[in-house]
């Protein structure tokens, strides 16, 4: 009897109205009304990183998720044709027509305040989480320049993901990061305030079981991993995501060392 494999209950909607572009960074994500009646920050496929990029924010959401954090929903958007033909923006008007088709949203917080390290508030052990999240996932973007943190209803909330496991846009050399710590964790913004990275680490390695680790990566849309480019079937980078993952969890006790070390 061959075992069948779970995915995650993941959503899927159909944004209905393009309200505003959020212009911080180079992607242009923008509010969008969904056919639930929701708001979501919608992630193009169109943008900078492509699909990669969703595919990061995808993961990388749903371990923090898993780990414990905070995290808006992540919902797959269905974006059609008739977007494009209306907005007078070329560079949206492109970015809409090169993004038909399946795309991430992130559920909308609003009232949310941007994390502020010098004045907002993060406990002990969020923030350690948070560190060894971004030391798992690889992810060289959250620093004191670009937290992708928010505050909202005093509680911490992880977003932007997709700059993590950049190893993906050289499958030829990513087996060269199997055995890599991540040096960059220096720059973490929540580093000082990271004072229990052991606790952290045992609660992340008795939650992030390997079948949570294939549940998300076998939850990634297959048309995300659809690349003329690309040296790997989906099903090996499914299998490369999965080899990663479990790289970093096995060597969690470095990744602490090297965060504390940076401290």
């Amino acid at each position: 009897m061959i075992a069948q494999s779970n995915t995650l209950d993941i959503r899927t909607v159909d944004v209905v109205k393009y309200i505003t572009p959020l212009r911080e960074g180079g992607s242009l994500p923008a509010i969008v009304e969904a056919s639930d009646g929701f708001l979501y920050v919608l992630k193009f496929r169109g943008a900078g990183q492509g699909k990669k990029a969703l595919i990061a924010e995808f993961i990388g959401g749903e371990i923090a998720r898993a780990i414990g954090l905070k995290v808006p929903e992540l919902v797959f958007m269905n974006l059609d044709d008739s977007f494009s033909k209306t907005e007078p923006d070329e560079e949206i008007q492109d970015l809409l027509k090169f993004s038909i088709g399946l795309n991430l949203g992130l559920h909308y917080l609003s009232s949310s305040i941007t994390f502020d390290p010098l004045v907002s508030v993060a406990d002990d052990l969020t923030s350690s989480k948070i560190v060894l999240l971004d030391s798992i996932i690889s992810n060289i973007d959250r620093t004191v320049k670009n937290t992708n943190l928010l505050n909202w209803n005093n509680e911490l909330w992880v977003i932007d993901n997709g700059a993590s496991f950049y190893f993906h846009h050289h499958w030829d050399t990513w087996q060269n990061h199997l055995t890599r710590t991540f040096p960059l964790i220096k720059d973490h913004v929540l580093l000082e305030r990271a004072d229990l990275l052991e606790e952290a680490a045992q609660e992340i390695t008795k939650t992030l079981q390997k079948d949570t680790i294939k549940n998300i990566v076998d939850s990634i849309p297959e048309d995300w991993l659809l690349n003329e480019s690309d040296t790997l079937t989906p099903s090996g980078m499914r299998a490369a995501y999965m080899e990663y993952l479990h790289s970093r969890l096995l060597k969690i006790e470095s990744l602490v060392k090297e965060a504390n070390d940076a401290r």
